[in-house]
């Protein structure tokens, strides 16, 4: 069990955040305030997110809920955008605000001393934006910089080919959350903040700060800067139901001119609440992550050198993320990559992982958590994954118990579940002419 002693007068805390050293309050107007105190370093992080994010934007649109979010420090009521930097700068602070698909987040950190400062300038982005036309306009040209340049990367292609598949008919999974040129150049002024005056509220908004501060000082700080404010979110409908591709379907994004291929393949997994979800997330571990990106890195890049990297990602949130193997390759390598990948899965799938490979992935999923929590930021971030997927403000503590608890029997029936080798979303992106493959 975690203590709290004292040594030489500083309180010492225990490393493992948990419920006996995280504040955790909600203001009159919704806002969920989440404080642990950290006195190691004078540091203090402030992050969180709001209920809005590419989700709530027609595809016609795509792109604005990104722009909105960057234009937030453009300009306020009380401060131009040159007057926001200033102040920011002149004390050696960061803020930062990005859409996602269902959140926006923000991000801030300074000493200590300047959490007060921190959060007026964060009040001020979140609560009373101007968007100014001339900012919103130069933010546009670096929005279509950004994706001019993710045009000419094979691994940012291959990710879009495979998202367009992997999440057909419209689902907003399958939309780039930066947007495209042609949606991005519509955009206009009113656009943004129609959007912010739709979608952007206290209600649902989660807050937390991490570092050298009092938790009742901060939380007044905290109500000084946000208990005012009301505004309005989203209503939103229930995600479109998506399912794993019938078969093998493939898009190629044709780049000669480049000397790699970038291959994405995999199909809709579990959302962060599914039963089974950690038992995926283990079954993930052990085909792409541990110990040098798990049996693909072993097999695929050490032993028959298909592939420059390869890795398996489980994507999940409060949606089916995605579950995907990426892979960068010689372009001759791509259709013994995909089948290579293939048999990974196959062999997931099919025969029983030995108790002592899931032994070891245990072992390394529970020992790598500490390290996650060495900084301001990892603590932050996983404070408020707890509160985001309501998973208890005692997880940490019980997560060691989870892990292990997770036999052989339940990762082979949650690979079953959710990896096909013969059902699979395939994104290509780079030179890549078509050999003997069959896809099928």
């Amino acid at each position: 069990m975690s203590t709290i002693g004292v040594t030489q007068g500083v309180t010492v805390r225990p490393s493992m955040p948990g419920p006996d050293d995280i504040v955790r309050r909600e203001l009159d107007n919704g806002i969920v305030v989440l404080i642990r105190e950290n006195h190691a370093s004078p540091a203090v992080l402030v992050a969180g997110y709001l209920p809005v994010g590419a989700i709530d934007v027609p595809a016609e649109q795509a792109g604005l809920a990104a722009l909105t979010a960057a234009a937030l420090m453009r300009g306020t009521t009380r401060r131009t955008f040159e007057q926001i930097y200033h102040e920011i700068e002149s004390v050696g602070a960061a803020v930062n605000l990005s859409a996602g698909g269902h959140t926006t987040r923000f991000g801030a950190k300074s000493l200590a001393a300047d959490l007060g400062l921190l959060l007026d300038v964060l009040a001020d982005a979140i609560c009373r934006p101007t968007f100014p036309e001339k900012e919103i306009a130069r933010l546009q040209g670096q929005f279509l910089t950004f994706l001019q340049v993710r045009a000419n990367d094979t691994a940012s292609m291959a990710s879009l080919a495979f998202q367009e598949l992997a999440y057909p008919n419209g689902h907003p999974y399958g939309r780039s959350v930066r947007g495209y040129p042609e949606t991005v150049c519509a955009l206009s002024r009113e656009d943004l903040a129609r959007f912010y005056q739709q979608g952007y509220g206290a209600r649902g908004m989660t807050l937390c700060i991490v570092g050298a501060v009092q938790a009742d000082a901060a939380l007044a700080q905290v109500e000084a800067a946000f208990a005012d404010w009301q505004g309005h979110t989203f209503t939103r409908e229930p995600l479109p139901d998506v399912s794993r591709p019938s078969g093998i379907i493939h898009q190629h994004v044709d780049m000669p001119d480049k000397h790699q291929t970038d291959v994405v393949m995999g199909a809709p997994g579990p959302a962060r609440d599914a039963p089974d979800y950690v038992e995926a997330a283990v079954a993930n571990a052990i085909l792409g992550v541990f110990g040098m990106m798990g049996r693909l890195g072993q097999h695929l890049r050490d032993e028959q050198g298909l592939a420059y990297y390869v890795s398996s990602d489980l994507e999940s949130g409060l949606g089916p993320g995605p579950w995907v193997v990426s892979a960068g390759v010689d372009p001759s390598n791509v259709e013994p990559i995909i089948q290579g990948v293939r048999a990974e899965i196959r062999r997931l799938r099919d025969v029983l992982v030995k108790a002592k490979e899931l032994k070891d992935v245990q072992v390394y999923l529970v020992g790598s958590l500490p390290l996650s929590l060495e900084t301001n930021e990892g603590v932050a971030g996983t404070i408020l994954s707890m509160e985001q997927y309501q998973l208890g403000l005692d997880f940490l503590m019980r997560y060691p118990e989870i892990i292990q608890a997770v036999t052989v029997d339940r990762v082979h029936a949650a690979a079953r579940h959710w990896l096909d080798p013969d059902c699979l979303a395939i994104g290509i992106a780079g030179p890549y002419v078509l050999g003997g493959f069959e896809w099928s």
